[in-house]
């Protein structure tokens, strides 16, 4: 039995749908159940941050998580499959009319995607001060908190609606199939089995 972390919501229920058309059967989660056993698998309904967390320590086998995620953590994990789902980007968000001043001795940023502006910024080998926030993210340049923010885009629509616009993108992002190290060498036959039939349906 193969072992999947999923995580909750959109990518979760897109995710099933691809299994359900390669094996021909409805796999859904019951009410507010969070494993189901169906067809050789379990799946786990864990948030969308955790799930590289239970591959990473070998309770899930494999899971389906963000790239931005995986990049986020930094674990040691074998990426199988680029789902193709969820597509959006992580960018820089800005006050309406504004732009991203590269000539500041430091600048101020708000996001919950830490490593990634750091990255970001140690590449452009410019002083940085990051301001951890876990929500209601949009709010941070326009109370003067932060000179702006890096944040998950899909269409920009929250950052219009308050004020602010998409500044540039610092990564692509899309839904991954990655691997636990071990059970990728001990479940190798089942888990490329797996890989091969959710491939057709990208």
């Amino acid at each position: 039995m193969l072992t999947i972390a999923l995580p909750k919501g959109r990518i979760a229920d897109e995710t099933l749908d691809r299994f359900e058309k390669a094996f021909g059967e409805k796999f859904i989660f019951e009410d507010r159940k969070l494993i189901m056993e169906k067809a050789g698998f379990k799946f786990l309904n864990v948030r969308n941050q955790d799930v590289p967390t239970y591959v990473m320590h070998g309770a899930a086998d494999l899971g389906v998580v963000g790239l931005d995620v995986l990049e986020e953590k930094e674990y040691d994990l074998i990426k199988l499959l680029d789902l193709k789902l969820g597509r959006c980007k992580v960018a820089f968000g800005l006050r309406a009319g504004e732009k991203l001043n590269f000539d500041k001795s430091k600048i101020t940023i708000a996001t919950k995607h830490e490593k990634i502006a750091k990255k970001y910024f140690e590449q452009k080998a410019m002083a940085v001060e990051i301001i951890k926030l876990y929500g209601s993210i949009e709010l941070a340049p326009l109370v003067g908190l932060c000179d702006c923010i890096v944040d998950i885009v899909e269409t920009g629509e929250t950052m219009k609606q308050n004020g602010l616009e998409v500044g540039p993108t610092i990564m692509e992002t899309t839904a991954h199939l990655i691997a636990n190290k071990n059970s990728f060498y001990a479940k190798k036959d089942l888990i490329f089995d797996l890989k091969d039939k959710l491939e057709k349906f990208l």
